[in-house]
């Protein structure tokens, strides 16, 4: 068998076994270790090959985390389907349990508001970043103020004629 799939390496290029899909049709495949036409030695390789192969459709989540450890070398043995949609349910009821924590916590903060027994958030405007320069400075306003004994004009300023 190691001589036919030698040929077969050699005539049509890396012989890739197909291991399997995921629910997006992205195809999974392993090529085995084996030595090229010169008698190099070339490792086995873990591949995958997207349901859509363009570059700017990639998402972020487009290989499931299963596939993906098994691709990185982490695991294996490839996932089954029982597993994968064993721990698609997992994760669907992990979200379930987050959002009714959440809720929940957002009731209990709303009724110990309401009840005193915490003080209210501090609203506090704050205008750009901290690592910024005009941070806290204050901003001169178009129109002029006066406040108290001090008068501060806008921040318009006469052109300098030459």
């Amino acid at each position: 068998m190691s001589k036919i799939g030698g040929l077969l390496r050699r005539a049509f290029g890396a012989v890739r076994e197909h291991v399997g899909t995921d629910h997006f049709g992205n195809k999974y495949y392993f090529i085995p270790e084996q030595k090229s036409w010169t008698g190099r030695h070339i490792r086995a390789k873990r591949m995958v090959e997207p349901a859509n192969p363009a570059e700017h459709e990639y998402m972020e989540g487009s290989i499931p985390m299963e596939w993906e450890a098994w691709i990185r070398g982490r695991r294996k043995k490839p996932p089954s389907v029982e597993e994968l949609m064993g721990n698609e349910s997992q994760r669907e009821q992990i979200k379930l349990k987050a959002k009714e924590v959440e809720e929940k916590d957002l009731a209990l903060q709303a009724k110990e508001y309401e009840e005193g027994l915490v003080a209210a958030p501090a609203r506090t405007v704050a205008k750009g970043h901290a690592s910024a320069t005009a941070f806290g400075k204050v901003e001169l306003s178009e129109e002029p103020t006066s406040t108290a004994n001090k008068f501060q004009p806008g921040s318009w300023m006469p052109t300098s004629k030459k």
